[in-house]
């Protein structure tokens, strides 16, 4: 494949909600494209953009995909990403790199949360729709054209339309040139130019009208001239539209289906022509983050290289693969660069174009194109790569938090360096999940989207590093403190033959605010306490709260005060004073009125109407705490903050109460108190632990 020149280039990101059938659409344009013979089928595990064995057995992508194709004279990237909520970091990468994002919709259920998920990566994008499936039985064009401008505002303005729907889908009608198609079974996707059915003229007018009314609104010259004349040029409508789709003012819709390979050929063109190339949205992306440190290029092949590694795969055959989006200058085979990050030199070594699993090797790539590279020693996602001679600082890809954690248990004794190279290499390849080893419950933890997530990252540590591990239940990182003063004497007196051992301290303790955490004074006077032993006695209340008394958590939010003691000049010691030190916090701490805290996360669930009331009475039933309701778009969003110990598995919970519609993020709040016959059973729990 040739170089083409910026303004021909054109990255589109693809995505919907789960089982909208973006793959199949894939296959469809490239078949169109006359890049591959014949269409491959999700059934039978033969798509090009679906080659991943996990991918293949689940029937469903996991990751993303780029394929290219060209158009007349043009080459265009998709960026195909999976519906599915667990893989939703591969959305956030493509919409990082690409120009403009084409978004999936079902005729049959509209608008989903899986949809409002994706827009909401692409808010900075130009986007269009594809209203697919209009073959199946219950499409209803209508109802999903309405829900599409309920949802996402009356710019959204369709282009073509279908004549009839379900089994009465004859062909479509391309709304800009006023043209009717039909399709033949098993064809290249090309449609045949027929007459308009009679019965849908008044429709079509109609929907014209408002198609030129939206051209003509983007652009104050083109509306003087419809409000004086009352009608557009053909070009002169183009122009609009084009205007508008890439000032966001436009979001045109098209039709299809994509098992029949109907519309598709419609929906490149219009991707060829209307949506825009490096050079026309650069500067577009320049002013979103002109407030930032970062900076956007111009897209000049003539400029020094600036790129960035968007994403990171490791396959069997080829090692380590990056895919690179080149912004400025060109990139080509033999290369020495720098990755600003690393502070490292790369060599490039090859260059590819990819369809899928399947490769061409090209020479060079330039700016506003996207390419793969392999064998890049240090560079990961997220890494700028650039000309030694100018350094630059690009956006990076922004990651969905977690939303799901996990305690991670090894099989074999001595694995855990293994466990932690093997994850820190994964991680590399997928930063939506992160793993940790917490000191206060003494667990690894891996955190990840979901549950069919965390699944695949140990099925890869094991398939790639040798590693088996066993996934639990996470321990909670409850916290002890006080409600009320005490205080208390710690004395450590030891004698034996020689040299003895004797420390004596009077310890107060007093409750602080929450989040201030564990302080320690003296307010020694006299020298009964030398100054020299104050750092002891610090250090064993200190290691005692770490190690807490009430249930064996750590003792947070209070003030220790060493107040008063007394030493011996021959047998006192610092191991005798931190012994002492922590005798007075024990003390003390009893008899100041203990309890237990908990974390409190925020909870946001955005979840269909229908399934609302079970959503909210299944947060209650978690000890949840209801803040709020408030639309969003087609869907409610419900507010809440519930306790940690309460989430577990909640993503896998909530997709069997919502029909694997509603989705969820969470994040930390705060500390609060647990309640009685909870605290009580957590305290029960950990003495017999003890015994």
């Amino acid at each position: 494949m040739k170089n083409y020149e910026v303004n021909n280039i054109r990255n589109i990101a693809l995505g919907s909600h789960n089982g909208v059938g973006k793959t199949t659409l894939i296959e469809a344009i490239l078949y169109t494209a006359g890049i591959i013979n014949r269409m491959g089928s999700i059934e039978n595990g033969n798509t090009v953009s679906d080659y991943q064995p996990a991918e293949i057995e689940r029937k469903s992508s996991i990751q993303l995909s780029l394929i290219n194709f060209e158009w007349g004279e043009k080459k265009i990237n998709v960026l195909d990403t999976p519906g599915y909520a667990d893989f939703v970091g591969e959305v956030a990468c493509a919409a990082q790199v690409a120009d403009s994002a084409v978004i999936l919709i079902s005729s049959q259920d509209g608008v989903e949360v899986g949809t409002e998920q994706v827009w909401s990566f692409f808010t900075t994008l130009p986007v269009a729709f594809f209203v697919n499936q209009i073959d199946k039985e219950n499409s209803d064009w209508t109802k999903v054209l309405n829900e599409l401008k309920e949802t996402f505002g009356n710019g959204v303005t369709p282009l073509t339309i279908p004549i009839g729907t379900g089994s009465k889908f004859k062909g479509i009608i391309d709304l800009v040139s006023g043209k009717a198609y039909e399709y033949e079974s098993g064809g290249k996707g090309r449609g045949k130019e027929i007459d308009i059915p009679a019965d849908m003229e008044a429709q079509i007018n109609s929907m014209r009208n408002e198609l030129v009314e939206n051209a003509a609104e983007t652009n104050d010259a083109l509306l003087e001239k419809y409000l004086t004349e009352g009608k557009l040029s053909d070009e002169e409508i183009f122009s609009g539209l084009k205007e508008g789709v890439i000032n966001r003012m436009i979001f045109p819709v098209f039709v299809g289906s994509a098992s029949l390979n109907i519309g598709t050929d419609l929906l490149i063109e219009a991707a060829s022509n209307l949506l825009p190339s490096p050079i026309e949205i650069t500067p577009q992306k320049q002013e979103a983050i002109k407030e930032t440190e970062f900076a956007i290029p111009e897209p000049d092949a003539k400029s020094p290289f600036a790129g960035m590694v968007f994403k990171t795969l490791s396959e069997a055959h080829m090692g380590k693969v990056s895919f690179v989006k080149v912004y400025s200058g060109s990139l080509e085979s033999g290369d020495d660069i720098l990755n600003i990050p690393k502070n490292s030199t790369e060599r490039i070594s090859q260059l590819f174009t990819t369809n899928g699993k399947n490769r061409t090797e090209v020479s060079s790539v330039i700016a506003g194109d996207i390419c793969a590279t392999v064998k890049l020693k240090v560079t990961s996602t997220n890494d700028v790569l650039c000309d030694k001679s100018k350094q630059v600082k690009l956006p990076m890809v922004e990651f969905p938090k977690p939303v799901i954690d996990v305690a991670i248990e090894t099989r074999e004794k001595g694995d855990e360096e293994k466990i932690a190279n093997g994850f820190s290499k994964l991680h590399e390849e997928d930063p939506t999940f992160d793993f940790r080893v917490d000191p206060d419950i003494k667990q690894t933890i891996l955190e990840g989207q979901g549950e069919l997530h965390l699944n695949l990252i140990v099925q890869k540590l094991k398939e790639q590093f040798g590693v088996d591990v066993e996934l639990t239940k996470p321990k909670i990182p409850y916290r002890e403190t006080i409600r009320k003063k005490s205080e208390a004497q710690g004395k450590y007196k030891k004698q034996t033959g020689g040299r003895g051992q004797y420390g004596d301290v009077w310890i107060r303790l007093e409750p602080l605010e929450r989040g201030e955490g564990l302080v320690f004074s003296e307010e020694i006077t006299g020298g009964v306490v030398p100054s020299k032993y104050f750092p002891s006695v610090e250090k064993g209340i200190v290691d005692a709260a770490l190690k807490g008394i009430l249930a064996g958590y750590k003792i947070v939010d209070m003030k220790a005060v060493l107040y008063d003691g007394s030493y011996h000049p021959v047998d006192s010691s610092d191991i005798a004073f931190q012994v002492a030190g922590s005798y007075g916090l024990k003390n003390a701490f009893d008899n100041a009125d203990p309890y237990l805290l908990e974390p409190i996360y925020k909870v946001s669930v955005i979840t269909p109407k229908d399934t609302m009331g079970d959503v909210m009475g299944d947060l209650t039933s978690r000890r949840g705490k209801i803040l709020g309701m408030e639309g969003h778009g087609n869907f409610q969003r419900i507010n809440s903050q519930v306790p940690l110990s309460e989430l577990y598995k909640y993503s896998t919970a909530l997709r069997s109460l919502t029909q694997g519609r509603g989705i969820h993020t969470r994040e930390f709040s705060h500390y609060e108190e647990v309640p009685y016959e909870f605290a009580q059973r957590i305290i029960d729990e950990s003495k017999k632990g003890e015994e």
